[in-house]
């Protein structure tokens, strides 16, 4: 179940060259991060578009001093929690730059990492660039630290579905996507729902039309001292993100079979969460079977049955010892 991706006639069009996206929630007190790494940047041709899922803590006039004395564009957006996944959907529809890179807010970047993604993304051919969509790079954590692995080679041409099941490509990344891709790939649209959204729904969709160039260059920096504040419910609550964990699961097994040669495990595991997750959505089992198209993705899924039932008796178990059960909207397909 993806939304289907719909040009509007009065989309704003590429009045610069990125746009740089926050997507925030009562996070006035990190909200330097993205400003001063963009105060730094020796490639100018930004704006920055922050939105805001409802915050109380001061945010709107945080940004409106910052909006007065900024030497670059800042718009700033305001509607009620969207979770992740809306909010970002919104920012793109919105967007007004080429390119589209999110920087979280309370994240940061290296002063030279928009001319290097520029650089990279001009080194393509221009006969070439019409099959790519994406530059992207590694990051580091708050201490200097490579929050994970390195691409296969120093320039690397793929997809994120082949870094991760054939070279085994793990940890954060960041990098910008074409706005016009965004665009035709948004995340899907679940009403009230604001639980997790794999961005691998939106990547992964991406990747089976175009490819992204990837680089060994450390350009992103990620901060680990914050919570999540864009997701609601409790993080024990295993229905909280079940509805994006259930859709995330079925794409990679139904959508991405080639790769199961790389890492069958790995794809055993995404068809038990497939099935847990559908359970915890209020999914049944004759639902989840329909929601493949895919016939060998249906074998997979009966394959690992047995394991995502086991997982989902243990949590059901654990959950009723802390808090009443409640039934979690579903979703037809």
């Amino acid at each position: 179940m993806r939304a289907q991706g719909k040009q509007m006639p009065d989309t704003p069009q590429g009045h610069y060259t990125f746009t740089v996206y926050t997507g925030t929630r009562n996070r006035a007190h990190t909200l330097h991060r993205p400003y001063d790494s963009l105060r730094s940047q020796t490639f100018r041709d930004f704006e920055w578009l922050i939105v805001d899922n409802d915050s109380t803590d001061g945010t709107a006039e945080l940004v409106a001093r910052w909006q007065a004395e900024a030497d670059f564009p800042i718009r700033y957006l305001r509607h009620e929690n969207r979770g992740h996944h809306g909010s970002s959907n919104r920012a793109v529809m919105e967007a007004q730059g080429e390119f589209f890179l999110t920087i979280d807010s309370d994240d940061g970047c290296t002063p030279n990492a928009l001319e290097r993604l520029k650089a990279v993304w001009d080194g393509i051919p221009p006969d070439q660039r019409h099959h790519y969509s994406a530059v992207t790079a590694l990051c580091v954590d708050e201490n200097g630290q490579p929050t994970g692995d390195r691409f296969p080679s120093d320039v690397t041409d793929s997809n994120t579905t082949e870094l991760r099941y054939r070279y085994r490509v793990m940890g954060e990344k960041w990098g910008f996507q074409r706005t016009d891709v965004m665009r035709a790939h948004p995340y899907p649209t679940i009403l009230g729902y604001t639980g997790m959204m794999s961005s691998h729904l939106v990547w992964g969709s991406i990747g089976r039309q175009y490819l992204t160039r990837y680089i060994n260059e450390y350009l992103g920096t990620v901060f680990s001292d914050q919570q999540d504040t864009l997701t609601k419910g409790s993080p024990r609550d295993p229905r909280r993100d079940a509805l994006g964990e259930m859709l995330e699961a079925a794409s990679v097994i139904d959508l991405h079979l080639r790769y199961l040669r790389y890492d069958p495990w790995a794809f055993y595991l995404k068809a038990a969460k497939y099935s847990r997750s559908g359970l915890w959505a209020g999914q049944s089992l004759r639902q989840q079977a329909r929601r493949l198209s895919r016939p060998f993705a249906r074998v997979l899924w009966l394959a690992a049955l047995p394991l995502g039932l086991g997982v989902y008796a243990v949590e059901r178990t654990g959950l009723a010892r802390y808090i009443p059960r409640r039934h979690s909207r579903g979703i037809a397909r």
